[in-house]
């Protein structure tokens, strides 16, 4: 069955967690003894009431204050497909888990309340769903119900959205009113907005065609692990484990090994069900050789007639998560698929003001949630692609070599 990741983004108090609390309700995707738990909770609080939005908001500051903090991962299924949502905080101050949550993301929903269109952070979410390539984006038009359902509400924030969305790279954007509270074409259609002739938010989740998403062009196996059983049954067994990052990849391919550069053809390709006729992406698979070639952990196998940018000077847009700024001059651990370096930070090319999509090359500085434009210089040469054409070899982490915190996500321009 086809898996289908989304995440959900939107400002305090758009409803995401109600959204989502309303679409694992409708769909019975929640036990009864669930349901009761937080209809208990509900009536402790005096709400007249079921709090839906408490089936995600699972820390004590969220249900005190209603409001999302962390990212709240929840798995549903329906007949058609399998879903993870990223419930991501609203607050600007938590825009880097937004950045968690959407960063393996095939889909975006972004709420927008109808009492007050499109804010800041409708733009900033916006903005960064597209850096990051969620290739599908869902405006949600919620509390529908607080604004008489009426059609011309509906229209001036769609009409709103795309004016600000031209500036973007070419997105499969739709459109649906709904209520959250009320179940208002979530699940089921609403009869209270006959005007509205689209399809529901769950058919949309369902059906959206995501097959295309990933690369299957740009063959991308970055090695994690050399397999040695070192058993009287696999006693010259050597394989080389990995999720596959790009393209398509079958037994007797002719494949380059990066970065020596050696080129051989591959024996078999394996999984815990046995030998496979072909492996794509995203599959975690084993796969063996015909040469004795040294081959290590982070080392990319390539189609040879299709090899990746190799450079130690890399340009990449950064979004930046960690209270202290980026040093412009800083040194810091990269990890890039399987691969772990240095880097330094050579120059600050400028900074994004995410409300006009304007560079700002007078504040250069970037600092906690900031996005920017940055030039780094790595120790060892990388094999990447542009972040547009291969999200998995165009990601990189940040990491800060003294605490080994996580300071910032780069999407590789060049």
């Amino acid at each position: 069955m086809e898996l289908l990741r989304f995440t959900s983004a939107g400002s305090v108090d758009d409803g995401k967690s109600t959204l989502i609390g309303r679409l694992l309700y409708d769909t019975k995707s929640i036990f009864e003894d669930q349901y009761d738990q937080i209809k208990e909770a509900s009536e402790r609080k005096g709400e007249t009431t079921v709090n839906l939005a408490l089936l995600t908001d699972g820390l004590r500051a969220e249900r005190e204050q209603g409001i999302t903090i962390d990212v709240a991962y929840r798995y549903f299924a329906t007949p058609k497909r399998k879903f993870i949502i990223a419930d991501t905080p609203g607050h600007i101050q938590y825009t880097r888990n937004m950045v968690t949550g959407a960063s393996t993301a095939n889909l975006a929903l972004i709420l927008v309340d109808a009492r007050h269109g499109i804010i800041e952070q409708t733009k900033r979410h916006a903005f960064i769903a597209s850096l990051l390539g969620i290739p599908h984006i869902a405006i949600c038009v919620n509390k529908m119900d607080l604004v008489e359902y009426k059609e011309e509400v509906f229209d001036k924030i769609k009409s709103d959205f795309e004016n600000f969305s031209s500036k973007f790279d070419k997105l499969d954007i739709r459109y649906i009113p709904i209520s959250a509270l009320h179940g208002d074409n979530v699940v089921n259609k609403s009869e209270k907005m006959d005007w509205y002739q689209g399809s529901t938010l769950l058919y949309l989740l369902e059906n959206i065609h995501i097959a295309s998403d990933q690369n299957r062009i740009d063959c991308r196996f970055p090695v994690q692990y050399v397999l040695r059983p070192q058993s009287d049954e696999y006693h010259d067994f050597r394989g080389y484990a990995g999720r596959v990052a790009g393209g398509t990849f079958r037994p007797g391919d002719e494949v380059t090994v990066l970065p020596s550069g050696f080129t051989t053809k591959i024996k078999s390709i394996e999984s815990m069900d046995g030998n496979l006729a072909e492996a794509f992406a995203p599959m975690s698979v084993t796969m063996t050789i015909e040469d004795d070639i040294d081959i290590s952990r982070g080392d990319m196998i390539v189609r040879a007639d299709n090899q990746p940018q190799m450079s130690q000077d890399v340009d990449l847009m950064v979004c930046w998560m960690n209270e202290q700024p980026l040093n412009p001059n800083g040194k810091y651990t990269i990890q890039h698929t399987s691969r772990e370096t240095r880097c330094m930070v050579k120059e600050v090319k400028y900074k994004v003001d995410v409300n006009t999509l304007h560079r700002d090359l007078e504040d250069r500085t970037i600092g906690l949630n900031d996005i920017g434009r940055i030039k780094i210089r790595t120790m060892s040469r990388l094999f990447y692609d542009p972040y547009k054409r291969n999200r998995n070899t165009g990601s990189i982490l940040i990491i800060d070599e003294l605490t080994n915190e996580t300071v910032g996500a780069g999407m590789i321009i060049e």
